[in-house]
């Protein structure tokens, strides 16, 4: 495009559309698109510093070339019944008529035609051919057109394969105009007009908007080239439909025009592979939406496992606390049935009480203790193996439904490293449930959990540590029995001694009780959490590495949508700013 013809705020609407297709183009670039629709789209920004560009297509033997002579005034291009056009030929002008062959697939063809002062017209091979090569040539330059020009055979208009690439044409977002040629074989008017009827109906249907057709005949304008008398050569030219095309070209297809048609035309193109690049994120998520949900299945299941042994260890701990509870009581009763006048022998005798205080007291509140402590862990290691089962459970029903419609090869790599990763942590499962044994488990969990609490003060010389306190207790000069024998009167000592000295026991037993089951109870719920917490970690470290993939995938699938998403708004945008731009 030249600059020179736009005024100041059409030339800053170019340099925000360049900015806007280029980071469009940098962002579609870092994604698993095909290479030829990222190239397809650096050409079209790249065409819209070039002339305007007229693309002729159409299937082998339509006529497009003798279109094209025809347009020209002389047979420059190849012609015939058998696919002939090999190569994609931009016909641009020249002072000189020249033919430079570039490659085996790309020739420039310079020709002293007026018309081509304003933009450049490109024969491409014909599509439908046994020569595919030819069809896929045609398919890369229709995204670079800023105006197609569709070429239809009159004897055989609007096949069901030309209206399949009318509507790929379409896909590109680009301005077509359709040409039906060979015109001259229909003898009457009616037929031409039951042909043109067919062909707009056809074209209606994929175009959804009223095209631009043009009835034509090749032949003629070439006779029309050919003829040395000019009223001939007016009528021909006339009679042949190439005048009204060739007005169509020249003047209806002003600059104003012609300028929004090259605007519109990388956007088309940023839309279509933009859109691709949609589906495919789309595919991506729905790829990811089995391994998504296995993810919050497994994630919920330790997420639960978690919450119910927050829930359920403070009530399994309080019937440990109960054993204390029961045993201080125990030991407040023994004290007000033992420190009385009626007892002043037996407290005379502080081994007989300690004696006794173990017999009714202390008693086997040790194995109480352990038998709570042993059904709490037995809890534990039930509910760490069920979770892990729970776990076994839905991964491998997820290998089994993934090994049934994992592609092949490397069509989906994605899919394959997820189903890797999951078959990597199902086999750490199998082999961690394999070598489980519950009762080792149970038992280690539960010589830990007793060497622990051995170390507390109520452990420290097993049971009988209770009968130490309590001989400790009788026998301190605070309950000096042998002196409060000695004292005058037994009614003094019936009514105030041994009732304060009961009550001074009580209160420090009750004191030293405080202290132990605080001690105990906090040692068995710290060692008891850092058990499950361990548990809890493990099983997360496992299927880690799954997860982890898995999220970073959705994280990056979601990512690239938002981008998506963005470039699809601001192509729309431009859209509608040209518009306003050229009103």
């Amino acid at each position: 495009m030249h600059v020179n013809f736009l005024n100041n705020e059409q030339f800053l609407f170019l340099q925000q559309e360049k900015q806007t297709l280029t980071e469009s183009l940098l962002t579609l670039s870092e994604l698993k698109l095909a290479p030829e629709l990222i190239e397809t789209l650096k050409q079209a920004i790249l065409q819209l510093d070039e002339f305007f560009l007229l693309v002729t297509v159409g299937e082998f033997n339509a006529g497009k070339s003798a279109l094209i002579n025809a347009l020209l005034g002389a047979r420059v291009l190849k012609e015939g019944v058998t696919p002939t056009t090999a190569r994609v030929t931009l016909v641009r002008y020249g002072d000189n008529e020249e033919e430079q062959i570039i490659n085996d697939g790309f020739a420039i063809y310079t020709y002293p035609l007026p018309l081509l002062q304003h933009l450049n017209i490109v024969d491409s091979p014909g599509t439908n051919a046994i020569i595919r090569e030819h069809e896929i040539l045609t398919n890369e330059y229709v995204p670079r057109s800023d105006l197609v020009l569709f070429v239809t055979s009159a004897d055989r208009p609007m096949t069901e394969s030309e209206r399949q690439f009318l509507q790929k044409i379409l896909a590109w977002g680009k301005k077509i105009i359709l040409v039906v040629n060979k015109a001259d074989i229909l003898e009457a008017d009616r037929s031409i007009n039951e042909v043109r009827g067919f062909v707009l109906d056809a074209a209606r249907k994929i175009l959804s908007e009223e095209p631009e057709l043009f009835m034509v005949s090749a032949k003629l304008g070439q006779k029309a080239a050919q003829t040395n008398e000019p009223e001939v050569r007016t009528h021909l030219w006339a009679v042949s439909g190439l005048a009204a095309l060739e007005n169509y070209i020249t003047h209806s297809l002003d600059d104003k025009k012609r300028l929004e048609l090259k605007l519109r035309s990388p956007l088309g193109v940023l839309t279509n592979v933009n859109s691709q690049a949609l589906a495919n994120n789309e595919a991506q998520k729905q790829d990811l939406q089995a391994d998504s949900q296995l993810v919050a299945l497994i994630e919920s299941a330790i997420n639960n496992y978690e919450r119910e042994l927050q829930a359920e260890i403070s009530p399994r701990l309080a019937e440990v606390e109960s054993v204390l509870q029961r045993f201080e009581l125990r030991g407040q009763e023994f004290f007000d049935n033992t420190f009385k006048l009626s007892n002043i022998a037996t407290l005379a005798k502080p081994e007989k009480v300690r004696s006794k205080f173990e017999h009714e007291v202390v008693s086997d509140i040790s194995q109480e203790i352990d038998e709570k402590v042993h059904n709490l862990i037995d809890w534990l290691v039930d509910k760490d193996l069920h979770t892990w089962y729970q776990v076994a459970s839905m991964i491998e029903r997820r290998q089994a439904s993934s090994e049934k419609v994992l592609p092949s090869g490397d069509e989906n790599p994605h899919a394959s490293k997820r189903a890797e990763l999951i078959s990597d942590v199902g086999q750490t499962i199998k082999n961690v449930l394999s070598s489980y044994d519950r009762q080792k488990e149970a038992d280690e969990v539960h010589e830990l959990v007793k060497d622990t609490i051995s170390q507390t003060a109520l452990f420290e010389a097993g049971a009988l540590g209770i009968g130490a306190l309590v001989a400790t207790i009788i026998t301190s000069r605070a309950l000096d029995v042998t002196g409060i024998v000695a004292a005058s009167t037994l009614a003094i000592l019936g009514l105030f001694v041994i009732p304060y000295r009961r009550k001074l026991a009580k209160e420090q037993f009750k004191s030293k009780m405080d202290e132990l089951r605080k001690s105990l109870m906090q040692t068995l719920k710290t060692t008891i959490n850092v058990e499950f917490s361990g548990a809890i970690k493990r099983l997360r470290d496992h299927v880690a590495p799954y997860i982890s993939y898995v999220h970073s995938e959705q994280d990056k699938v979601d990512s690239e949508a938002l981008s998506l998403e963005s470039i699809k708004q601001r192509a729309q945008s431009l859209q509608d700013q040209i518009t306003k731009l050229l009103m």
